[in-house]
């Protein structure tokens, strides 16, 4: 079965967002942990969760994607920013412990200026601190597209932070097909060499979630602007190819095109039209 969903508002809570994932017809959802440039979290509500939960595991949805806030930056130059980086992901891991199914997502970071190999030592220290050997939420490390100081445009960057963390069985990735795209990795023609690349170098063992979007740009544009579904460089036969490759069967889709809910639902029901599998 597909496992699909989208980018769901987190205001009403978990059961709004379940219920968001139903009207578009997903089994599987994202949210913001947090204001995505901010830095509070809402307080959970203890019968909302437990709701959600019962009904989670009634219609069997899942895994669930947290996404951090963009404000998390791990190598910034600035001390102050890393600390909070730091604290914020401690939070947030915090209360993941309490939904079941979950993940969390997160963009490496920007070294701003310090140069990539200085931005993958703090990452690696940052991960280091925040990683607990009990904790059973999988820390997802997103690929990127490479524009400005962004780390993580390369596998091979990638790869060099998880070999640098002690409690490396806690991490996987996020394949995002905009930011590959945009990064220089041609999944239009030549997405079986990709997938063939990356296994090689980080193992397709990580790859756990697949962030699903167009972009407008072409390959190699280094500037990772999302487009909806076949409106953009990537294209329908490309995505078509993407949902139904066999070394991909169960891994959750993700969409975060800029769509609303009625868009989503539309995407959703296009690619369960393209899928051909059960």
């Amino acid at each position: 079965m597909l496992k699909i969903g989208c980018h769901v508002s987190s205001s009403g809570g978990y059961v709004s967002m379940l219920n968001d994932t139903k009207y578009i017809g997903g089994n599987v959802f994202q949210w913001f942990t947090r204001n995505p440039r901010g830095c509070q979290a809402k307080e959970i509500n203890e019968e909302d969760l437990n709701k959600f939960i019962e009904l989670a595991k009634e219609n069997n949805f899942g895994p669930f994607l947290a996404h951090a806030p963009y404000t998390l930056n791990c190598c910034s130059d600035k001390e102050s920013v890393r600390e909070f980086a730091i604290d914020v992901f401690k939070q947030d891991l915090k209360i993941l412990k309490r939904v079941p199914n979950s993940m969390y997502n997160f963009h490496p970071g920007s070294h701003v200026g310090q140069g990539k190999e200085i931005g993958i030592k703090y990452i690696i220290d940052a991960l280091n601190e925040v990683l607990e050997e009990d904790q059973e939420t999988l820390v997802l490390l997103e690929t990127m597209a490479g524009k400005g100081s962004e780390v993580g445009s390369s596998f091979e960057e990638i790869k060099e932070i998880i070999d640098g963390v002690k409690l490396s069985h806690l991490l996987g990735v996020t394949l995002d097909t905009c930011h590959i795209h945009d990064g220089g990795y041609d999944i239009v023609f030549a997405f079986d060499k990709v997938l063939e690349e990356f296994d090689r170098i980080i193992g397709l063992d990580r790859l756990k979630a697949i962030h699903l979007n167009d972009s407008k740009n072409p390959v190699g544009a280094h500037k990772d602007r999302h487009e909806v579904l076949g409106k953009g460089y990537i294209g329908l036969d490309a995505i078509e190819y993407i949902i139904n490759h066999p070394k991909l069967k169960g891994i959750p889709i993700y969409l975060e095109t800029p769509n609303e809910l009625d868009g989503y639902k539309y995407e959703v029901n296009l690619l369960k039209e393209l899928y051909k599998g059960e």
